[in-house]
């Protein structure tokens, strides 16, 4: 066991160290997975827009009310969908992309309550991210608080 929780591979065993994933790679799978969660947010928007024109509800007041819930949703729903992808797959489309993956300080799968901590910091709280330019396995403020690390995915 290494400083901070992260294990690592004892002496013998075959499988390869970890390699952390960077701050550019990591930032990369970020902006992937927040344009996705926008441009279908958006695109949900747009729906619920033209059926309350068609249904005459008048379009500023429409627009104004999606706005806000639009601001206040927009969070909620990306730290869901982070926590549901790490869970069933261990990484978000984004983070598929770069061949990127969530771990557990031990290396293992990442269960329920630290994927929806770390969903929630990482969505509404996203400069705590800055610390993994300092943290030496470019772990965010999530990370240490989730006890979790981004990895290189290496199959097999």
């Amino acid at each position: 066991m290494s400083d901070a929780g992260i294990s690592v591979a004892p002496r013998g065993d075959l499988r390869p160290a970890p390699v952390y994933a960077g701050p550019v790679s990591r930032l990369l799978a970020y902006v992937v997975d927040a344009l996705l969660i926008t441009v279908v947010g958006t695109a949900g928007i747009a729906v619920v827009a033209l059926i309350g024109q068609v249904a005459g509800v008048v379009v500023r007041d429409l627009g104004t009310l999606l706005a806000g819930a639009y601001a206040i949703l927009l969070p909620a729903v990306f730290a869901v969908y982070c926590a549901v992808f790490w869970l069933l797959a261990g990484r978000t489309p984004g983070m598929a992309l770069l061949g990127l993956r969530v771990v557990t300080a031990a290396g293992r799968p990442v269960r329920w309550f630290p994927a929806l901590v770390r969903g929630v910091l990482l969505a509404y709280f996203p400069i705590g991210a800055a610390w993994l330019l300092v943290d030496r396995r470019h772990r965010a403020l999530h990370d240490l608080i989730a006890r979790t690390a981004v990895v290189r995915h290496h199959p097999g």
